[in-house]
């Protein structure tokens, strides 16, 4: 298994990173590949988890151990691949996530692409109790929810900045944004693109 990547950050696409490594570039899909922007053409260090079938083989990348390890319980769930973990880890705060499945908050859990009743019923009887000895998590999902909310909303400017917006105009959107109760990263990118387009 590939535990981690160490190398220089050469591209940077819509669901992947492209890490140079002594001349072998690795493609490593990631949850938000945006929030590695400020290491394009810099070194950089990140976990991976190499997953293997017989017909492909991929690599995924996270910025800490907490979204590998969180990554790795989502994939032991029944019905979830490492596609749908992905697409889950991208809009999601870990201990805001670990917080809704301590609660069994089906309604929580159900706001992810590919998440619905049932899975979410799967994801609480396969995870509860598991994961709360691996990730601190708040008091509250209320608590935790807001502190997510903020999480993606910084995800989101640092992807406008990249894309060539200045500050002034994206604080100019940040209220809208802030009000539009949008869950996922990647959505609330396209809404903030379609607002500044307007502007």
């Amino acid at each position: 298994m590939i535990a981690y990547i160490k190398g220089k950050v050469t591209f940077i696409q819509e669901d992947s990173i492209i890490i140079d490594v002594q001349g072998i570039g690795y493609e490593i899909i990631c949850p938000n590949p945006f929030v590695f922007q400020s290491y394009l053409q810099k070194e950089l260090f990140i976990y991976t988890y190499h997953h293997v079938r017989e017909d492909i083989q991929c690599l995924y990348g996270f910025k800490d151990e907490d979204e590998k390890q969180l990554f790795t319980q989502l994939i032991s769930v029944s019905g979830i691949g490492p596609k749908s973990a992905i697409a889950i880890l991208g809009s999601v705060h870990v201990p805001d996530f670990v917080a809704a499945v301590e609660s069994e908050d089906e309604k929580y859990l159900t706001q992810f692409p590919g998440v619905g009743k049932k899975t979410a019923r799967q994801i609480i009887l396969d995870l509860k109790g598991k994961l709360t000895s691996m990730f601190f998590i708040e008091n509250t999902v209320s608590v935790s929810n807001e502190v997510a909310g903020s999480h993606h909303l910084d995800e989101a400017k640092e992807a406008l900045k990249s894309l060539g917006y200045l500050e002034k105009e994206i604080n100019q959107i940040m209220p809208t944004l802030r009000n539009s109760n949008i869950q996922e990263v990647d959505h609330m990118i396209r809404h903030a693109l379609s607002l500044l387009v307007k502007n």
